[in-house]
């Protein structure tokens, strides 16, 4: 009974946000127009079970490009509605549409010149009356069996703020660069903020040898540098190769005396680097892509600036 009564709620809900497919019309073009052309911010308020929405839906909007805040309507009343300014749009939530708190602050958005986006369930409720632009989000039933707790309405209500939100996105051309810079705090925002000069080992601690040297001193290096690798470098100190502790092993495997030879004859060419300024997510992807664990950093071949290990990496908290 515990399954079905779950399974139930959730066929409930869901067929109350797939009813607001065929309701998105005009006025939803309406409202997403009114708030790109707005100087301000936007102004969610709504109070009770809806006021909880209404602060997803103010934060959703924040984090994806449209500046907004959440109002307490009870608060606003008594003096909070300083926080709204002439070129805002209020954006009004109430399931009933009847919401007291709520009413009390309509007439003095209408003396300020506010515009209203109106959210109901009520096409003929107060709240309704006075938006300049009303969304209806109308359930046949609330998936509380009691019809007295709001689910499915307040479940609908929050996945139109979320059409609202991300038609607002693309509208602005809101990207993923954009994303990270207000959330600097953030695994995303590591990953698209940082960059490979950030997470790089420089100076001494690049493991290099030339391409001349003995195997044997090419795998002191990478005991000592500790990346796993070292780069080998040619006559103009250009980075011709690699060579992996994983090759040397390899290679001891065939010839018990390739340590007396030179770097050069084991390595591996062609080495993958990135540029300096690339993001986090490049050094993972490239990573990711040839399976290694380490990139040298540089502008080009010849201008080896620094080193970065998948280990910097999640130190970062990029992957």
């Amino acid at each position: 009974m515990i399954i079905k009564n779950a399974k139930k709620v959730l066929e409930i809900e869901a067929q109350a946000i797939s009813s607001l497919i065929d309701t998105i019309d005009d006025n939803f073009t309406k409202a997403v127009e009114y708030i790109l052309a707005s100087t301000g911010k936007v102004v969610v308020t709504g109070i009770g079970k809806s006021g909880i929405i209404c602060k997803k839906i103010a934060s959703t909007l924040a984090s994806t490009g449209t500046p907004a805040i959440f109002l307490h309507p009870a608060e606003a009343a008594h003096g909070d509605l300083g926080m709204i300014v002439r070129d805002d749009i209020v954006i009004a939530i109430s399931n009933s549409g009847e919401s007291e708190e709520l009413l009390n602050i309509l007439p003095v958005l209408k003396r300020m010149g506010i515009k209203l986006i109106s959210i109901t369930g009520k096409a003929d409720s107060t709240l309704a009356r006075f938006g300049d632009v009303v969304l209806i989000v109308h359930i046949e039933t609330e998936a509380c069996p009691l019809g007295l707790a709001p689910t499915a309405s307040t479940t609908a209500t929050l996945a139109l703020g979320d059409a609202l939100a991300i038609s607002l996105l693309n509208e602005r051309g809101f990207n993923e660069n954009d994303f990270a810079l207000v959330h600097p705090g953030g695994s995303l925002g590591r990953r698209l903020l940082l960059t490979a000069k950030d997470m790089m080992h420089s100076g001494d601690d690049i493991p290099l040898t030339s391409g001349e040297s003995s195997v044997k001193d090419a795998m002191f290096i990478i005991t000592a540098k500790r990346f796993g690798v070292v780069g080998i470098l040619g006559d103009d100190d250009r980075l011709i190769g690699i060579i992996t502790d994983g090759d040397i092993r390899r290679a001891l495997e065939k010839d018990p005396d390739i340590l007396s030879r030179k770097a050069k004859d084991i390595m591996s060419r062609d080495p993958k680097m990135i540029a300096p300024e690339s993001l986090a997510a490049k050094a993972l992807n490239t990573m990711e892509m040839y399976s290694i664990t380490s990139l040298f950093v540089g502008s080009d071949k010849k201008n080896i600036e620094g080193i970065v290990h998948i280990h910097d990496l999640l130190k970062k908290g990029v992957v």
